[in-house]
């Protein structure tokens, strides 16, 4: 069921306001509130805030129509205001739309049928404009929400990156110290693919000083170190002593942890004697 809107009439002759009640009295979606100052109008606003409509005589004593609603406005500005009076002159006019922000300004005596036209409209409009506040307070509810998803995000983000770059670091550190090392380290998968390579077993294996990663090992091996691999894949871990070109080396191998699923790690030390020239 629709709740009924409040609509504040203000008016210091109470036949006026008489007039007005009966003529809202069959309308069960309005509750029509009377005043007969612009102060007790004040204290009827601050009781019930939830009032919709205001409409106010203009000449009014203490406080005329224009100081009222100026007042209504800066209290609650949600409400929409309408002058309701017998002076018109275009000042008064002026000073109500300038002052007091109102809707419409409707002279007496006025014309039942266009009253209740106007108060139909001036109430779709205060309802039009409460919708829409609720809109934009939903929209920048979740706006803000949004946002602070986004900065949730930003943030697994920036520590999603600060891992990967650590992790980077920590790799490439890794590298280096086998690229330093003075014995050659080589990784090979189940799949007999080189997966790590370091420089100087580089040096000693490649004959265009580089081996790709992901190649095969019968692509870029010696021989001799072809049969050093397949003696650990049946003994599990060997140690064996042959040439790489003019070196000798030391080579030890063995299943990386103990699991052949794995693949192999093989170490190549060079020795102090190269082999000599025939």
């Amino acid at each position: 069921m629709t709740a009924t809107v409040k609509i504040l009439f203000v008016d210091d002759e109470p036949n006026v306001l008489k007039a007005l009640r009966r003529l809202f009295l069959d309308y069960d979606q309005y509750e029509v509130l009377c005043a007969t100052s612009g102060g007790e109008g004040l204290e009827l606003l601050a009781q019930q805030p939830d009032i919709r409509v205001v409409v106010s005589d203009y000449r009014m004593p203490q406080m005329n129509g224009v100081e009222f609603l100026r007042e209504v406005n800066s209290r609650l500005p949600q409400t929409v205001r309408i002058v309701l009076s017998g002076f018109a002159d275009a000042a008064a006019v002026v000073e109500a739309i300038n002052v007091g922000h109102i809707y419409k300004f409707i002279p007496k005596p006025w014309n039942d049928d266009e009253l209740r036209i106007d108060i139909a409209n001036a109430v779709e409009t205060a309802l039009l404009e409460e919708s829409n506040r609720q809109l934009r307070r939903e929209l920048e509810a979740r706006n803000n929400d949004l946002l602070t998803m986004n900065r949730e995000l930003e943030k697994l983000v920036q520590q999603r990156t600060e891992s990967l770059q650590l992790r980077s670091q920590v790799l490439q550190l890794a590298q280096d110290i086998l690229d330093s090392l003075p014995i050659g380290v080589l990784g090979i998968d189940r799949d007999e693919q080189i997966v790590h390579i370091n420089s100087c077993a580089i040096r000693l294996l490649a004959r265009d000083g580089r081996i790709l990663l992901g190649e095969k090992v019968e692509d870029h091996l010696p021989t001799g170190l072809l049969a050093f691999i397949e003696q650990v894949k049946l003994t599990s871990s060997a140690t064996e002593e042959f040439g790489c070109g003019q070196q000798l080396v030391t080579a030890t191998g063995s299943f990386l942890d103990g699991d052949r699923r794995r693949g192999l790690i093989i170490t190549l030390t060079p020795r102090r004697e190269r082999i000599a020239n025939p």
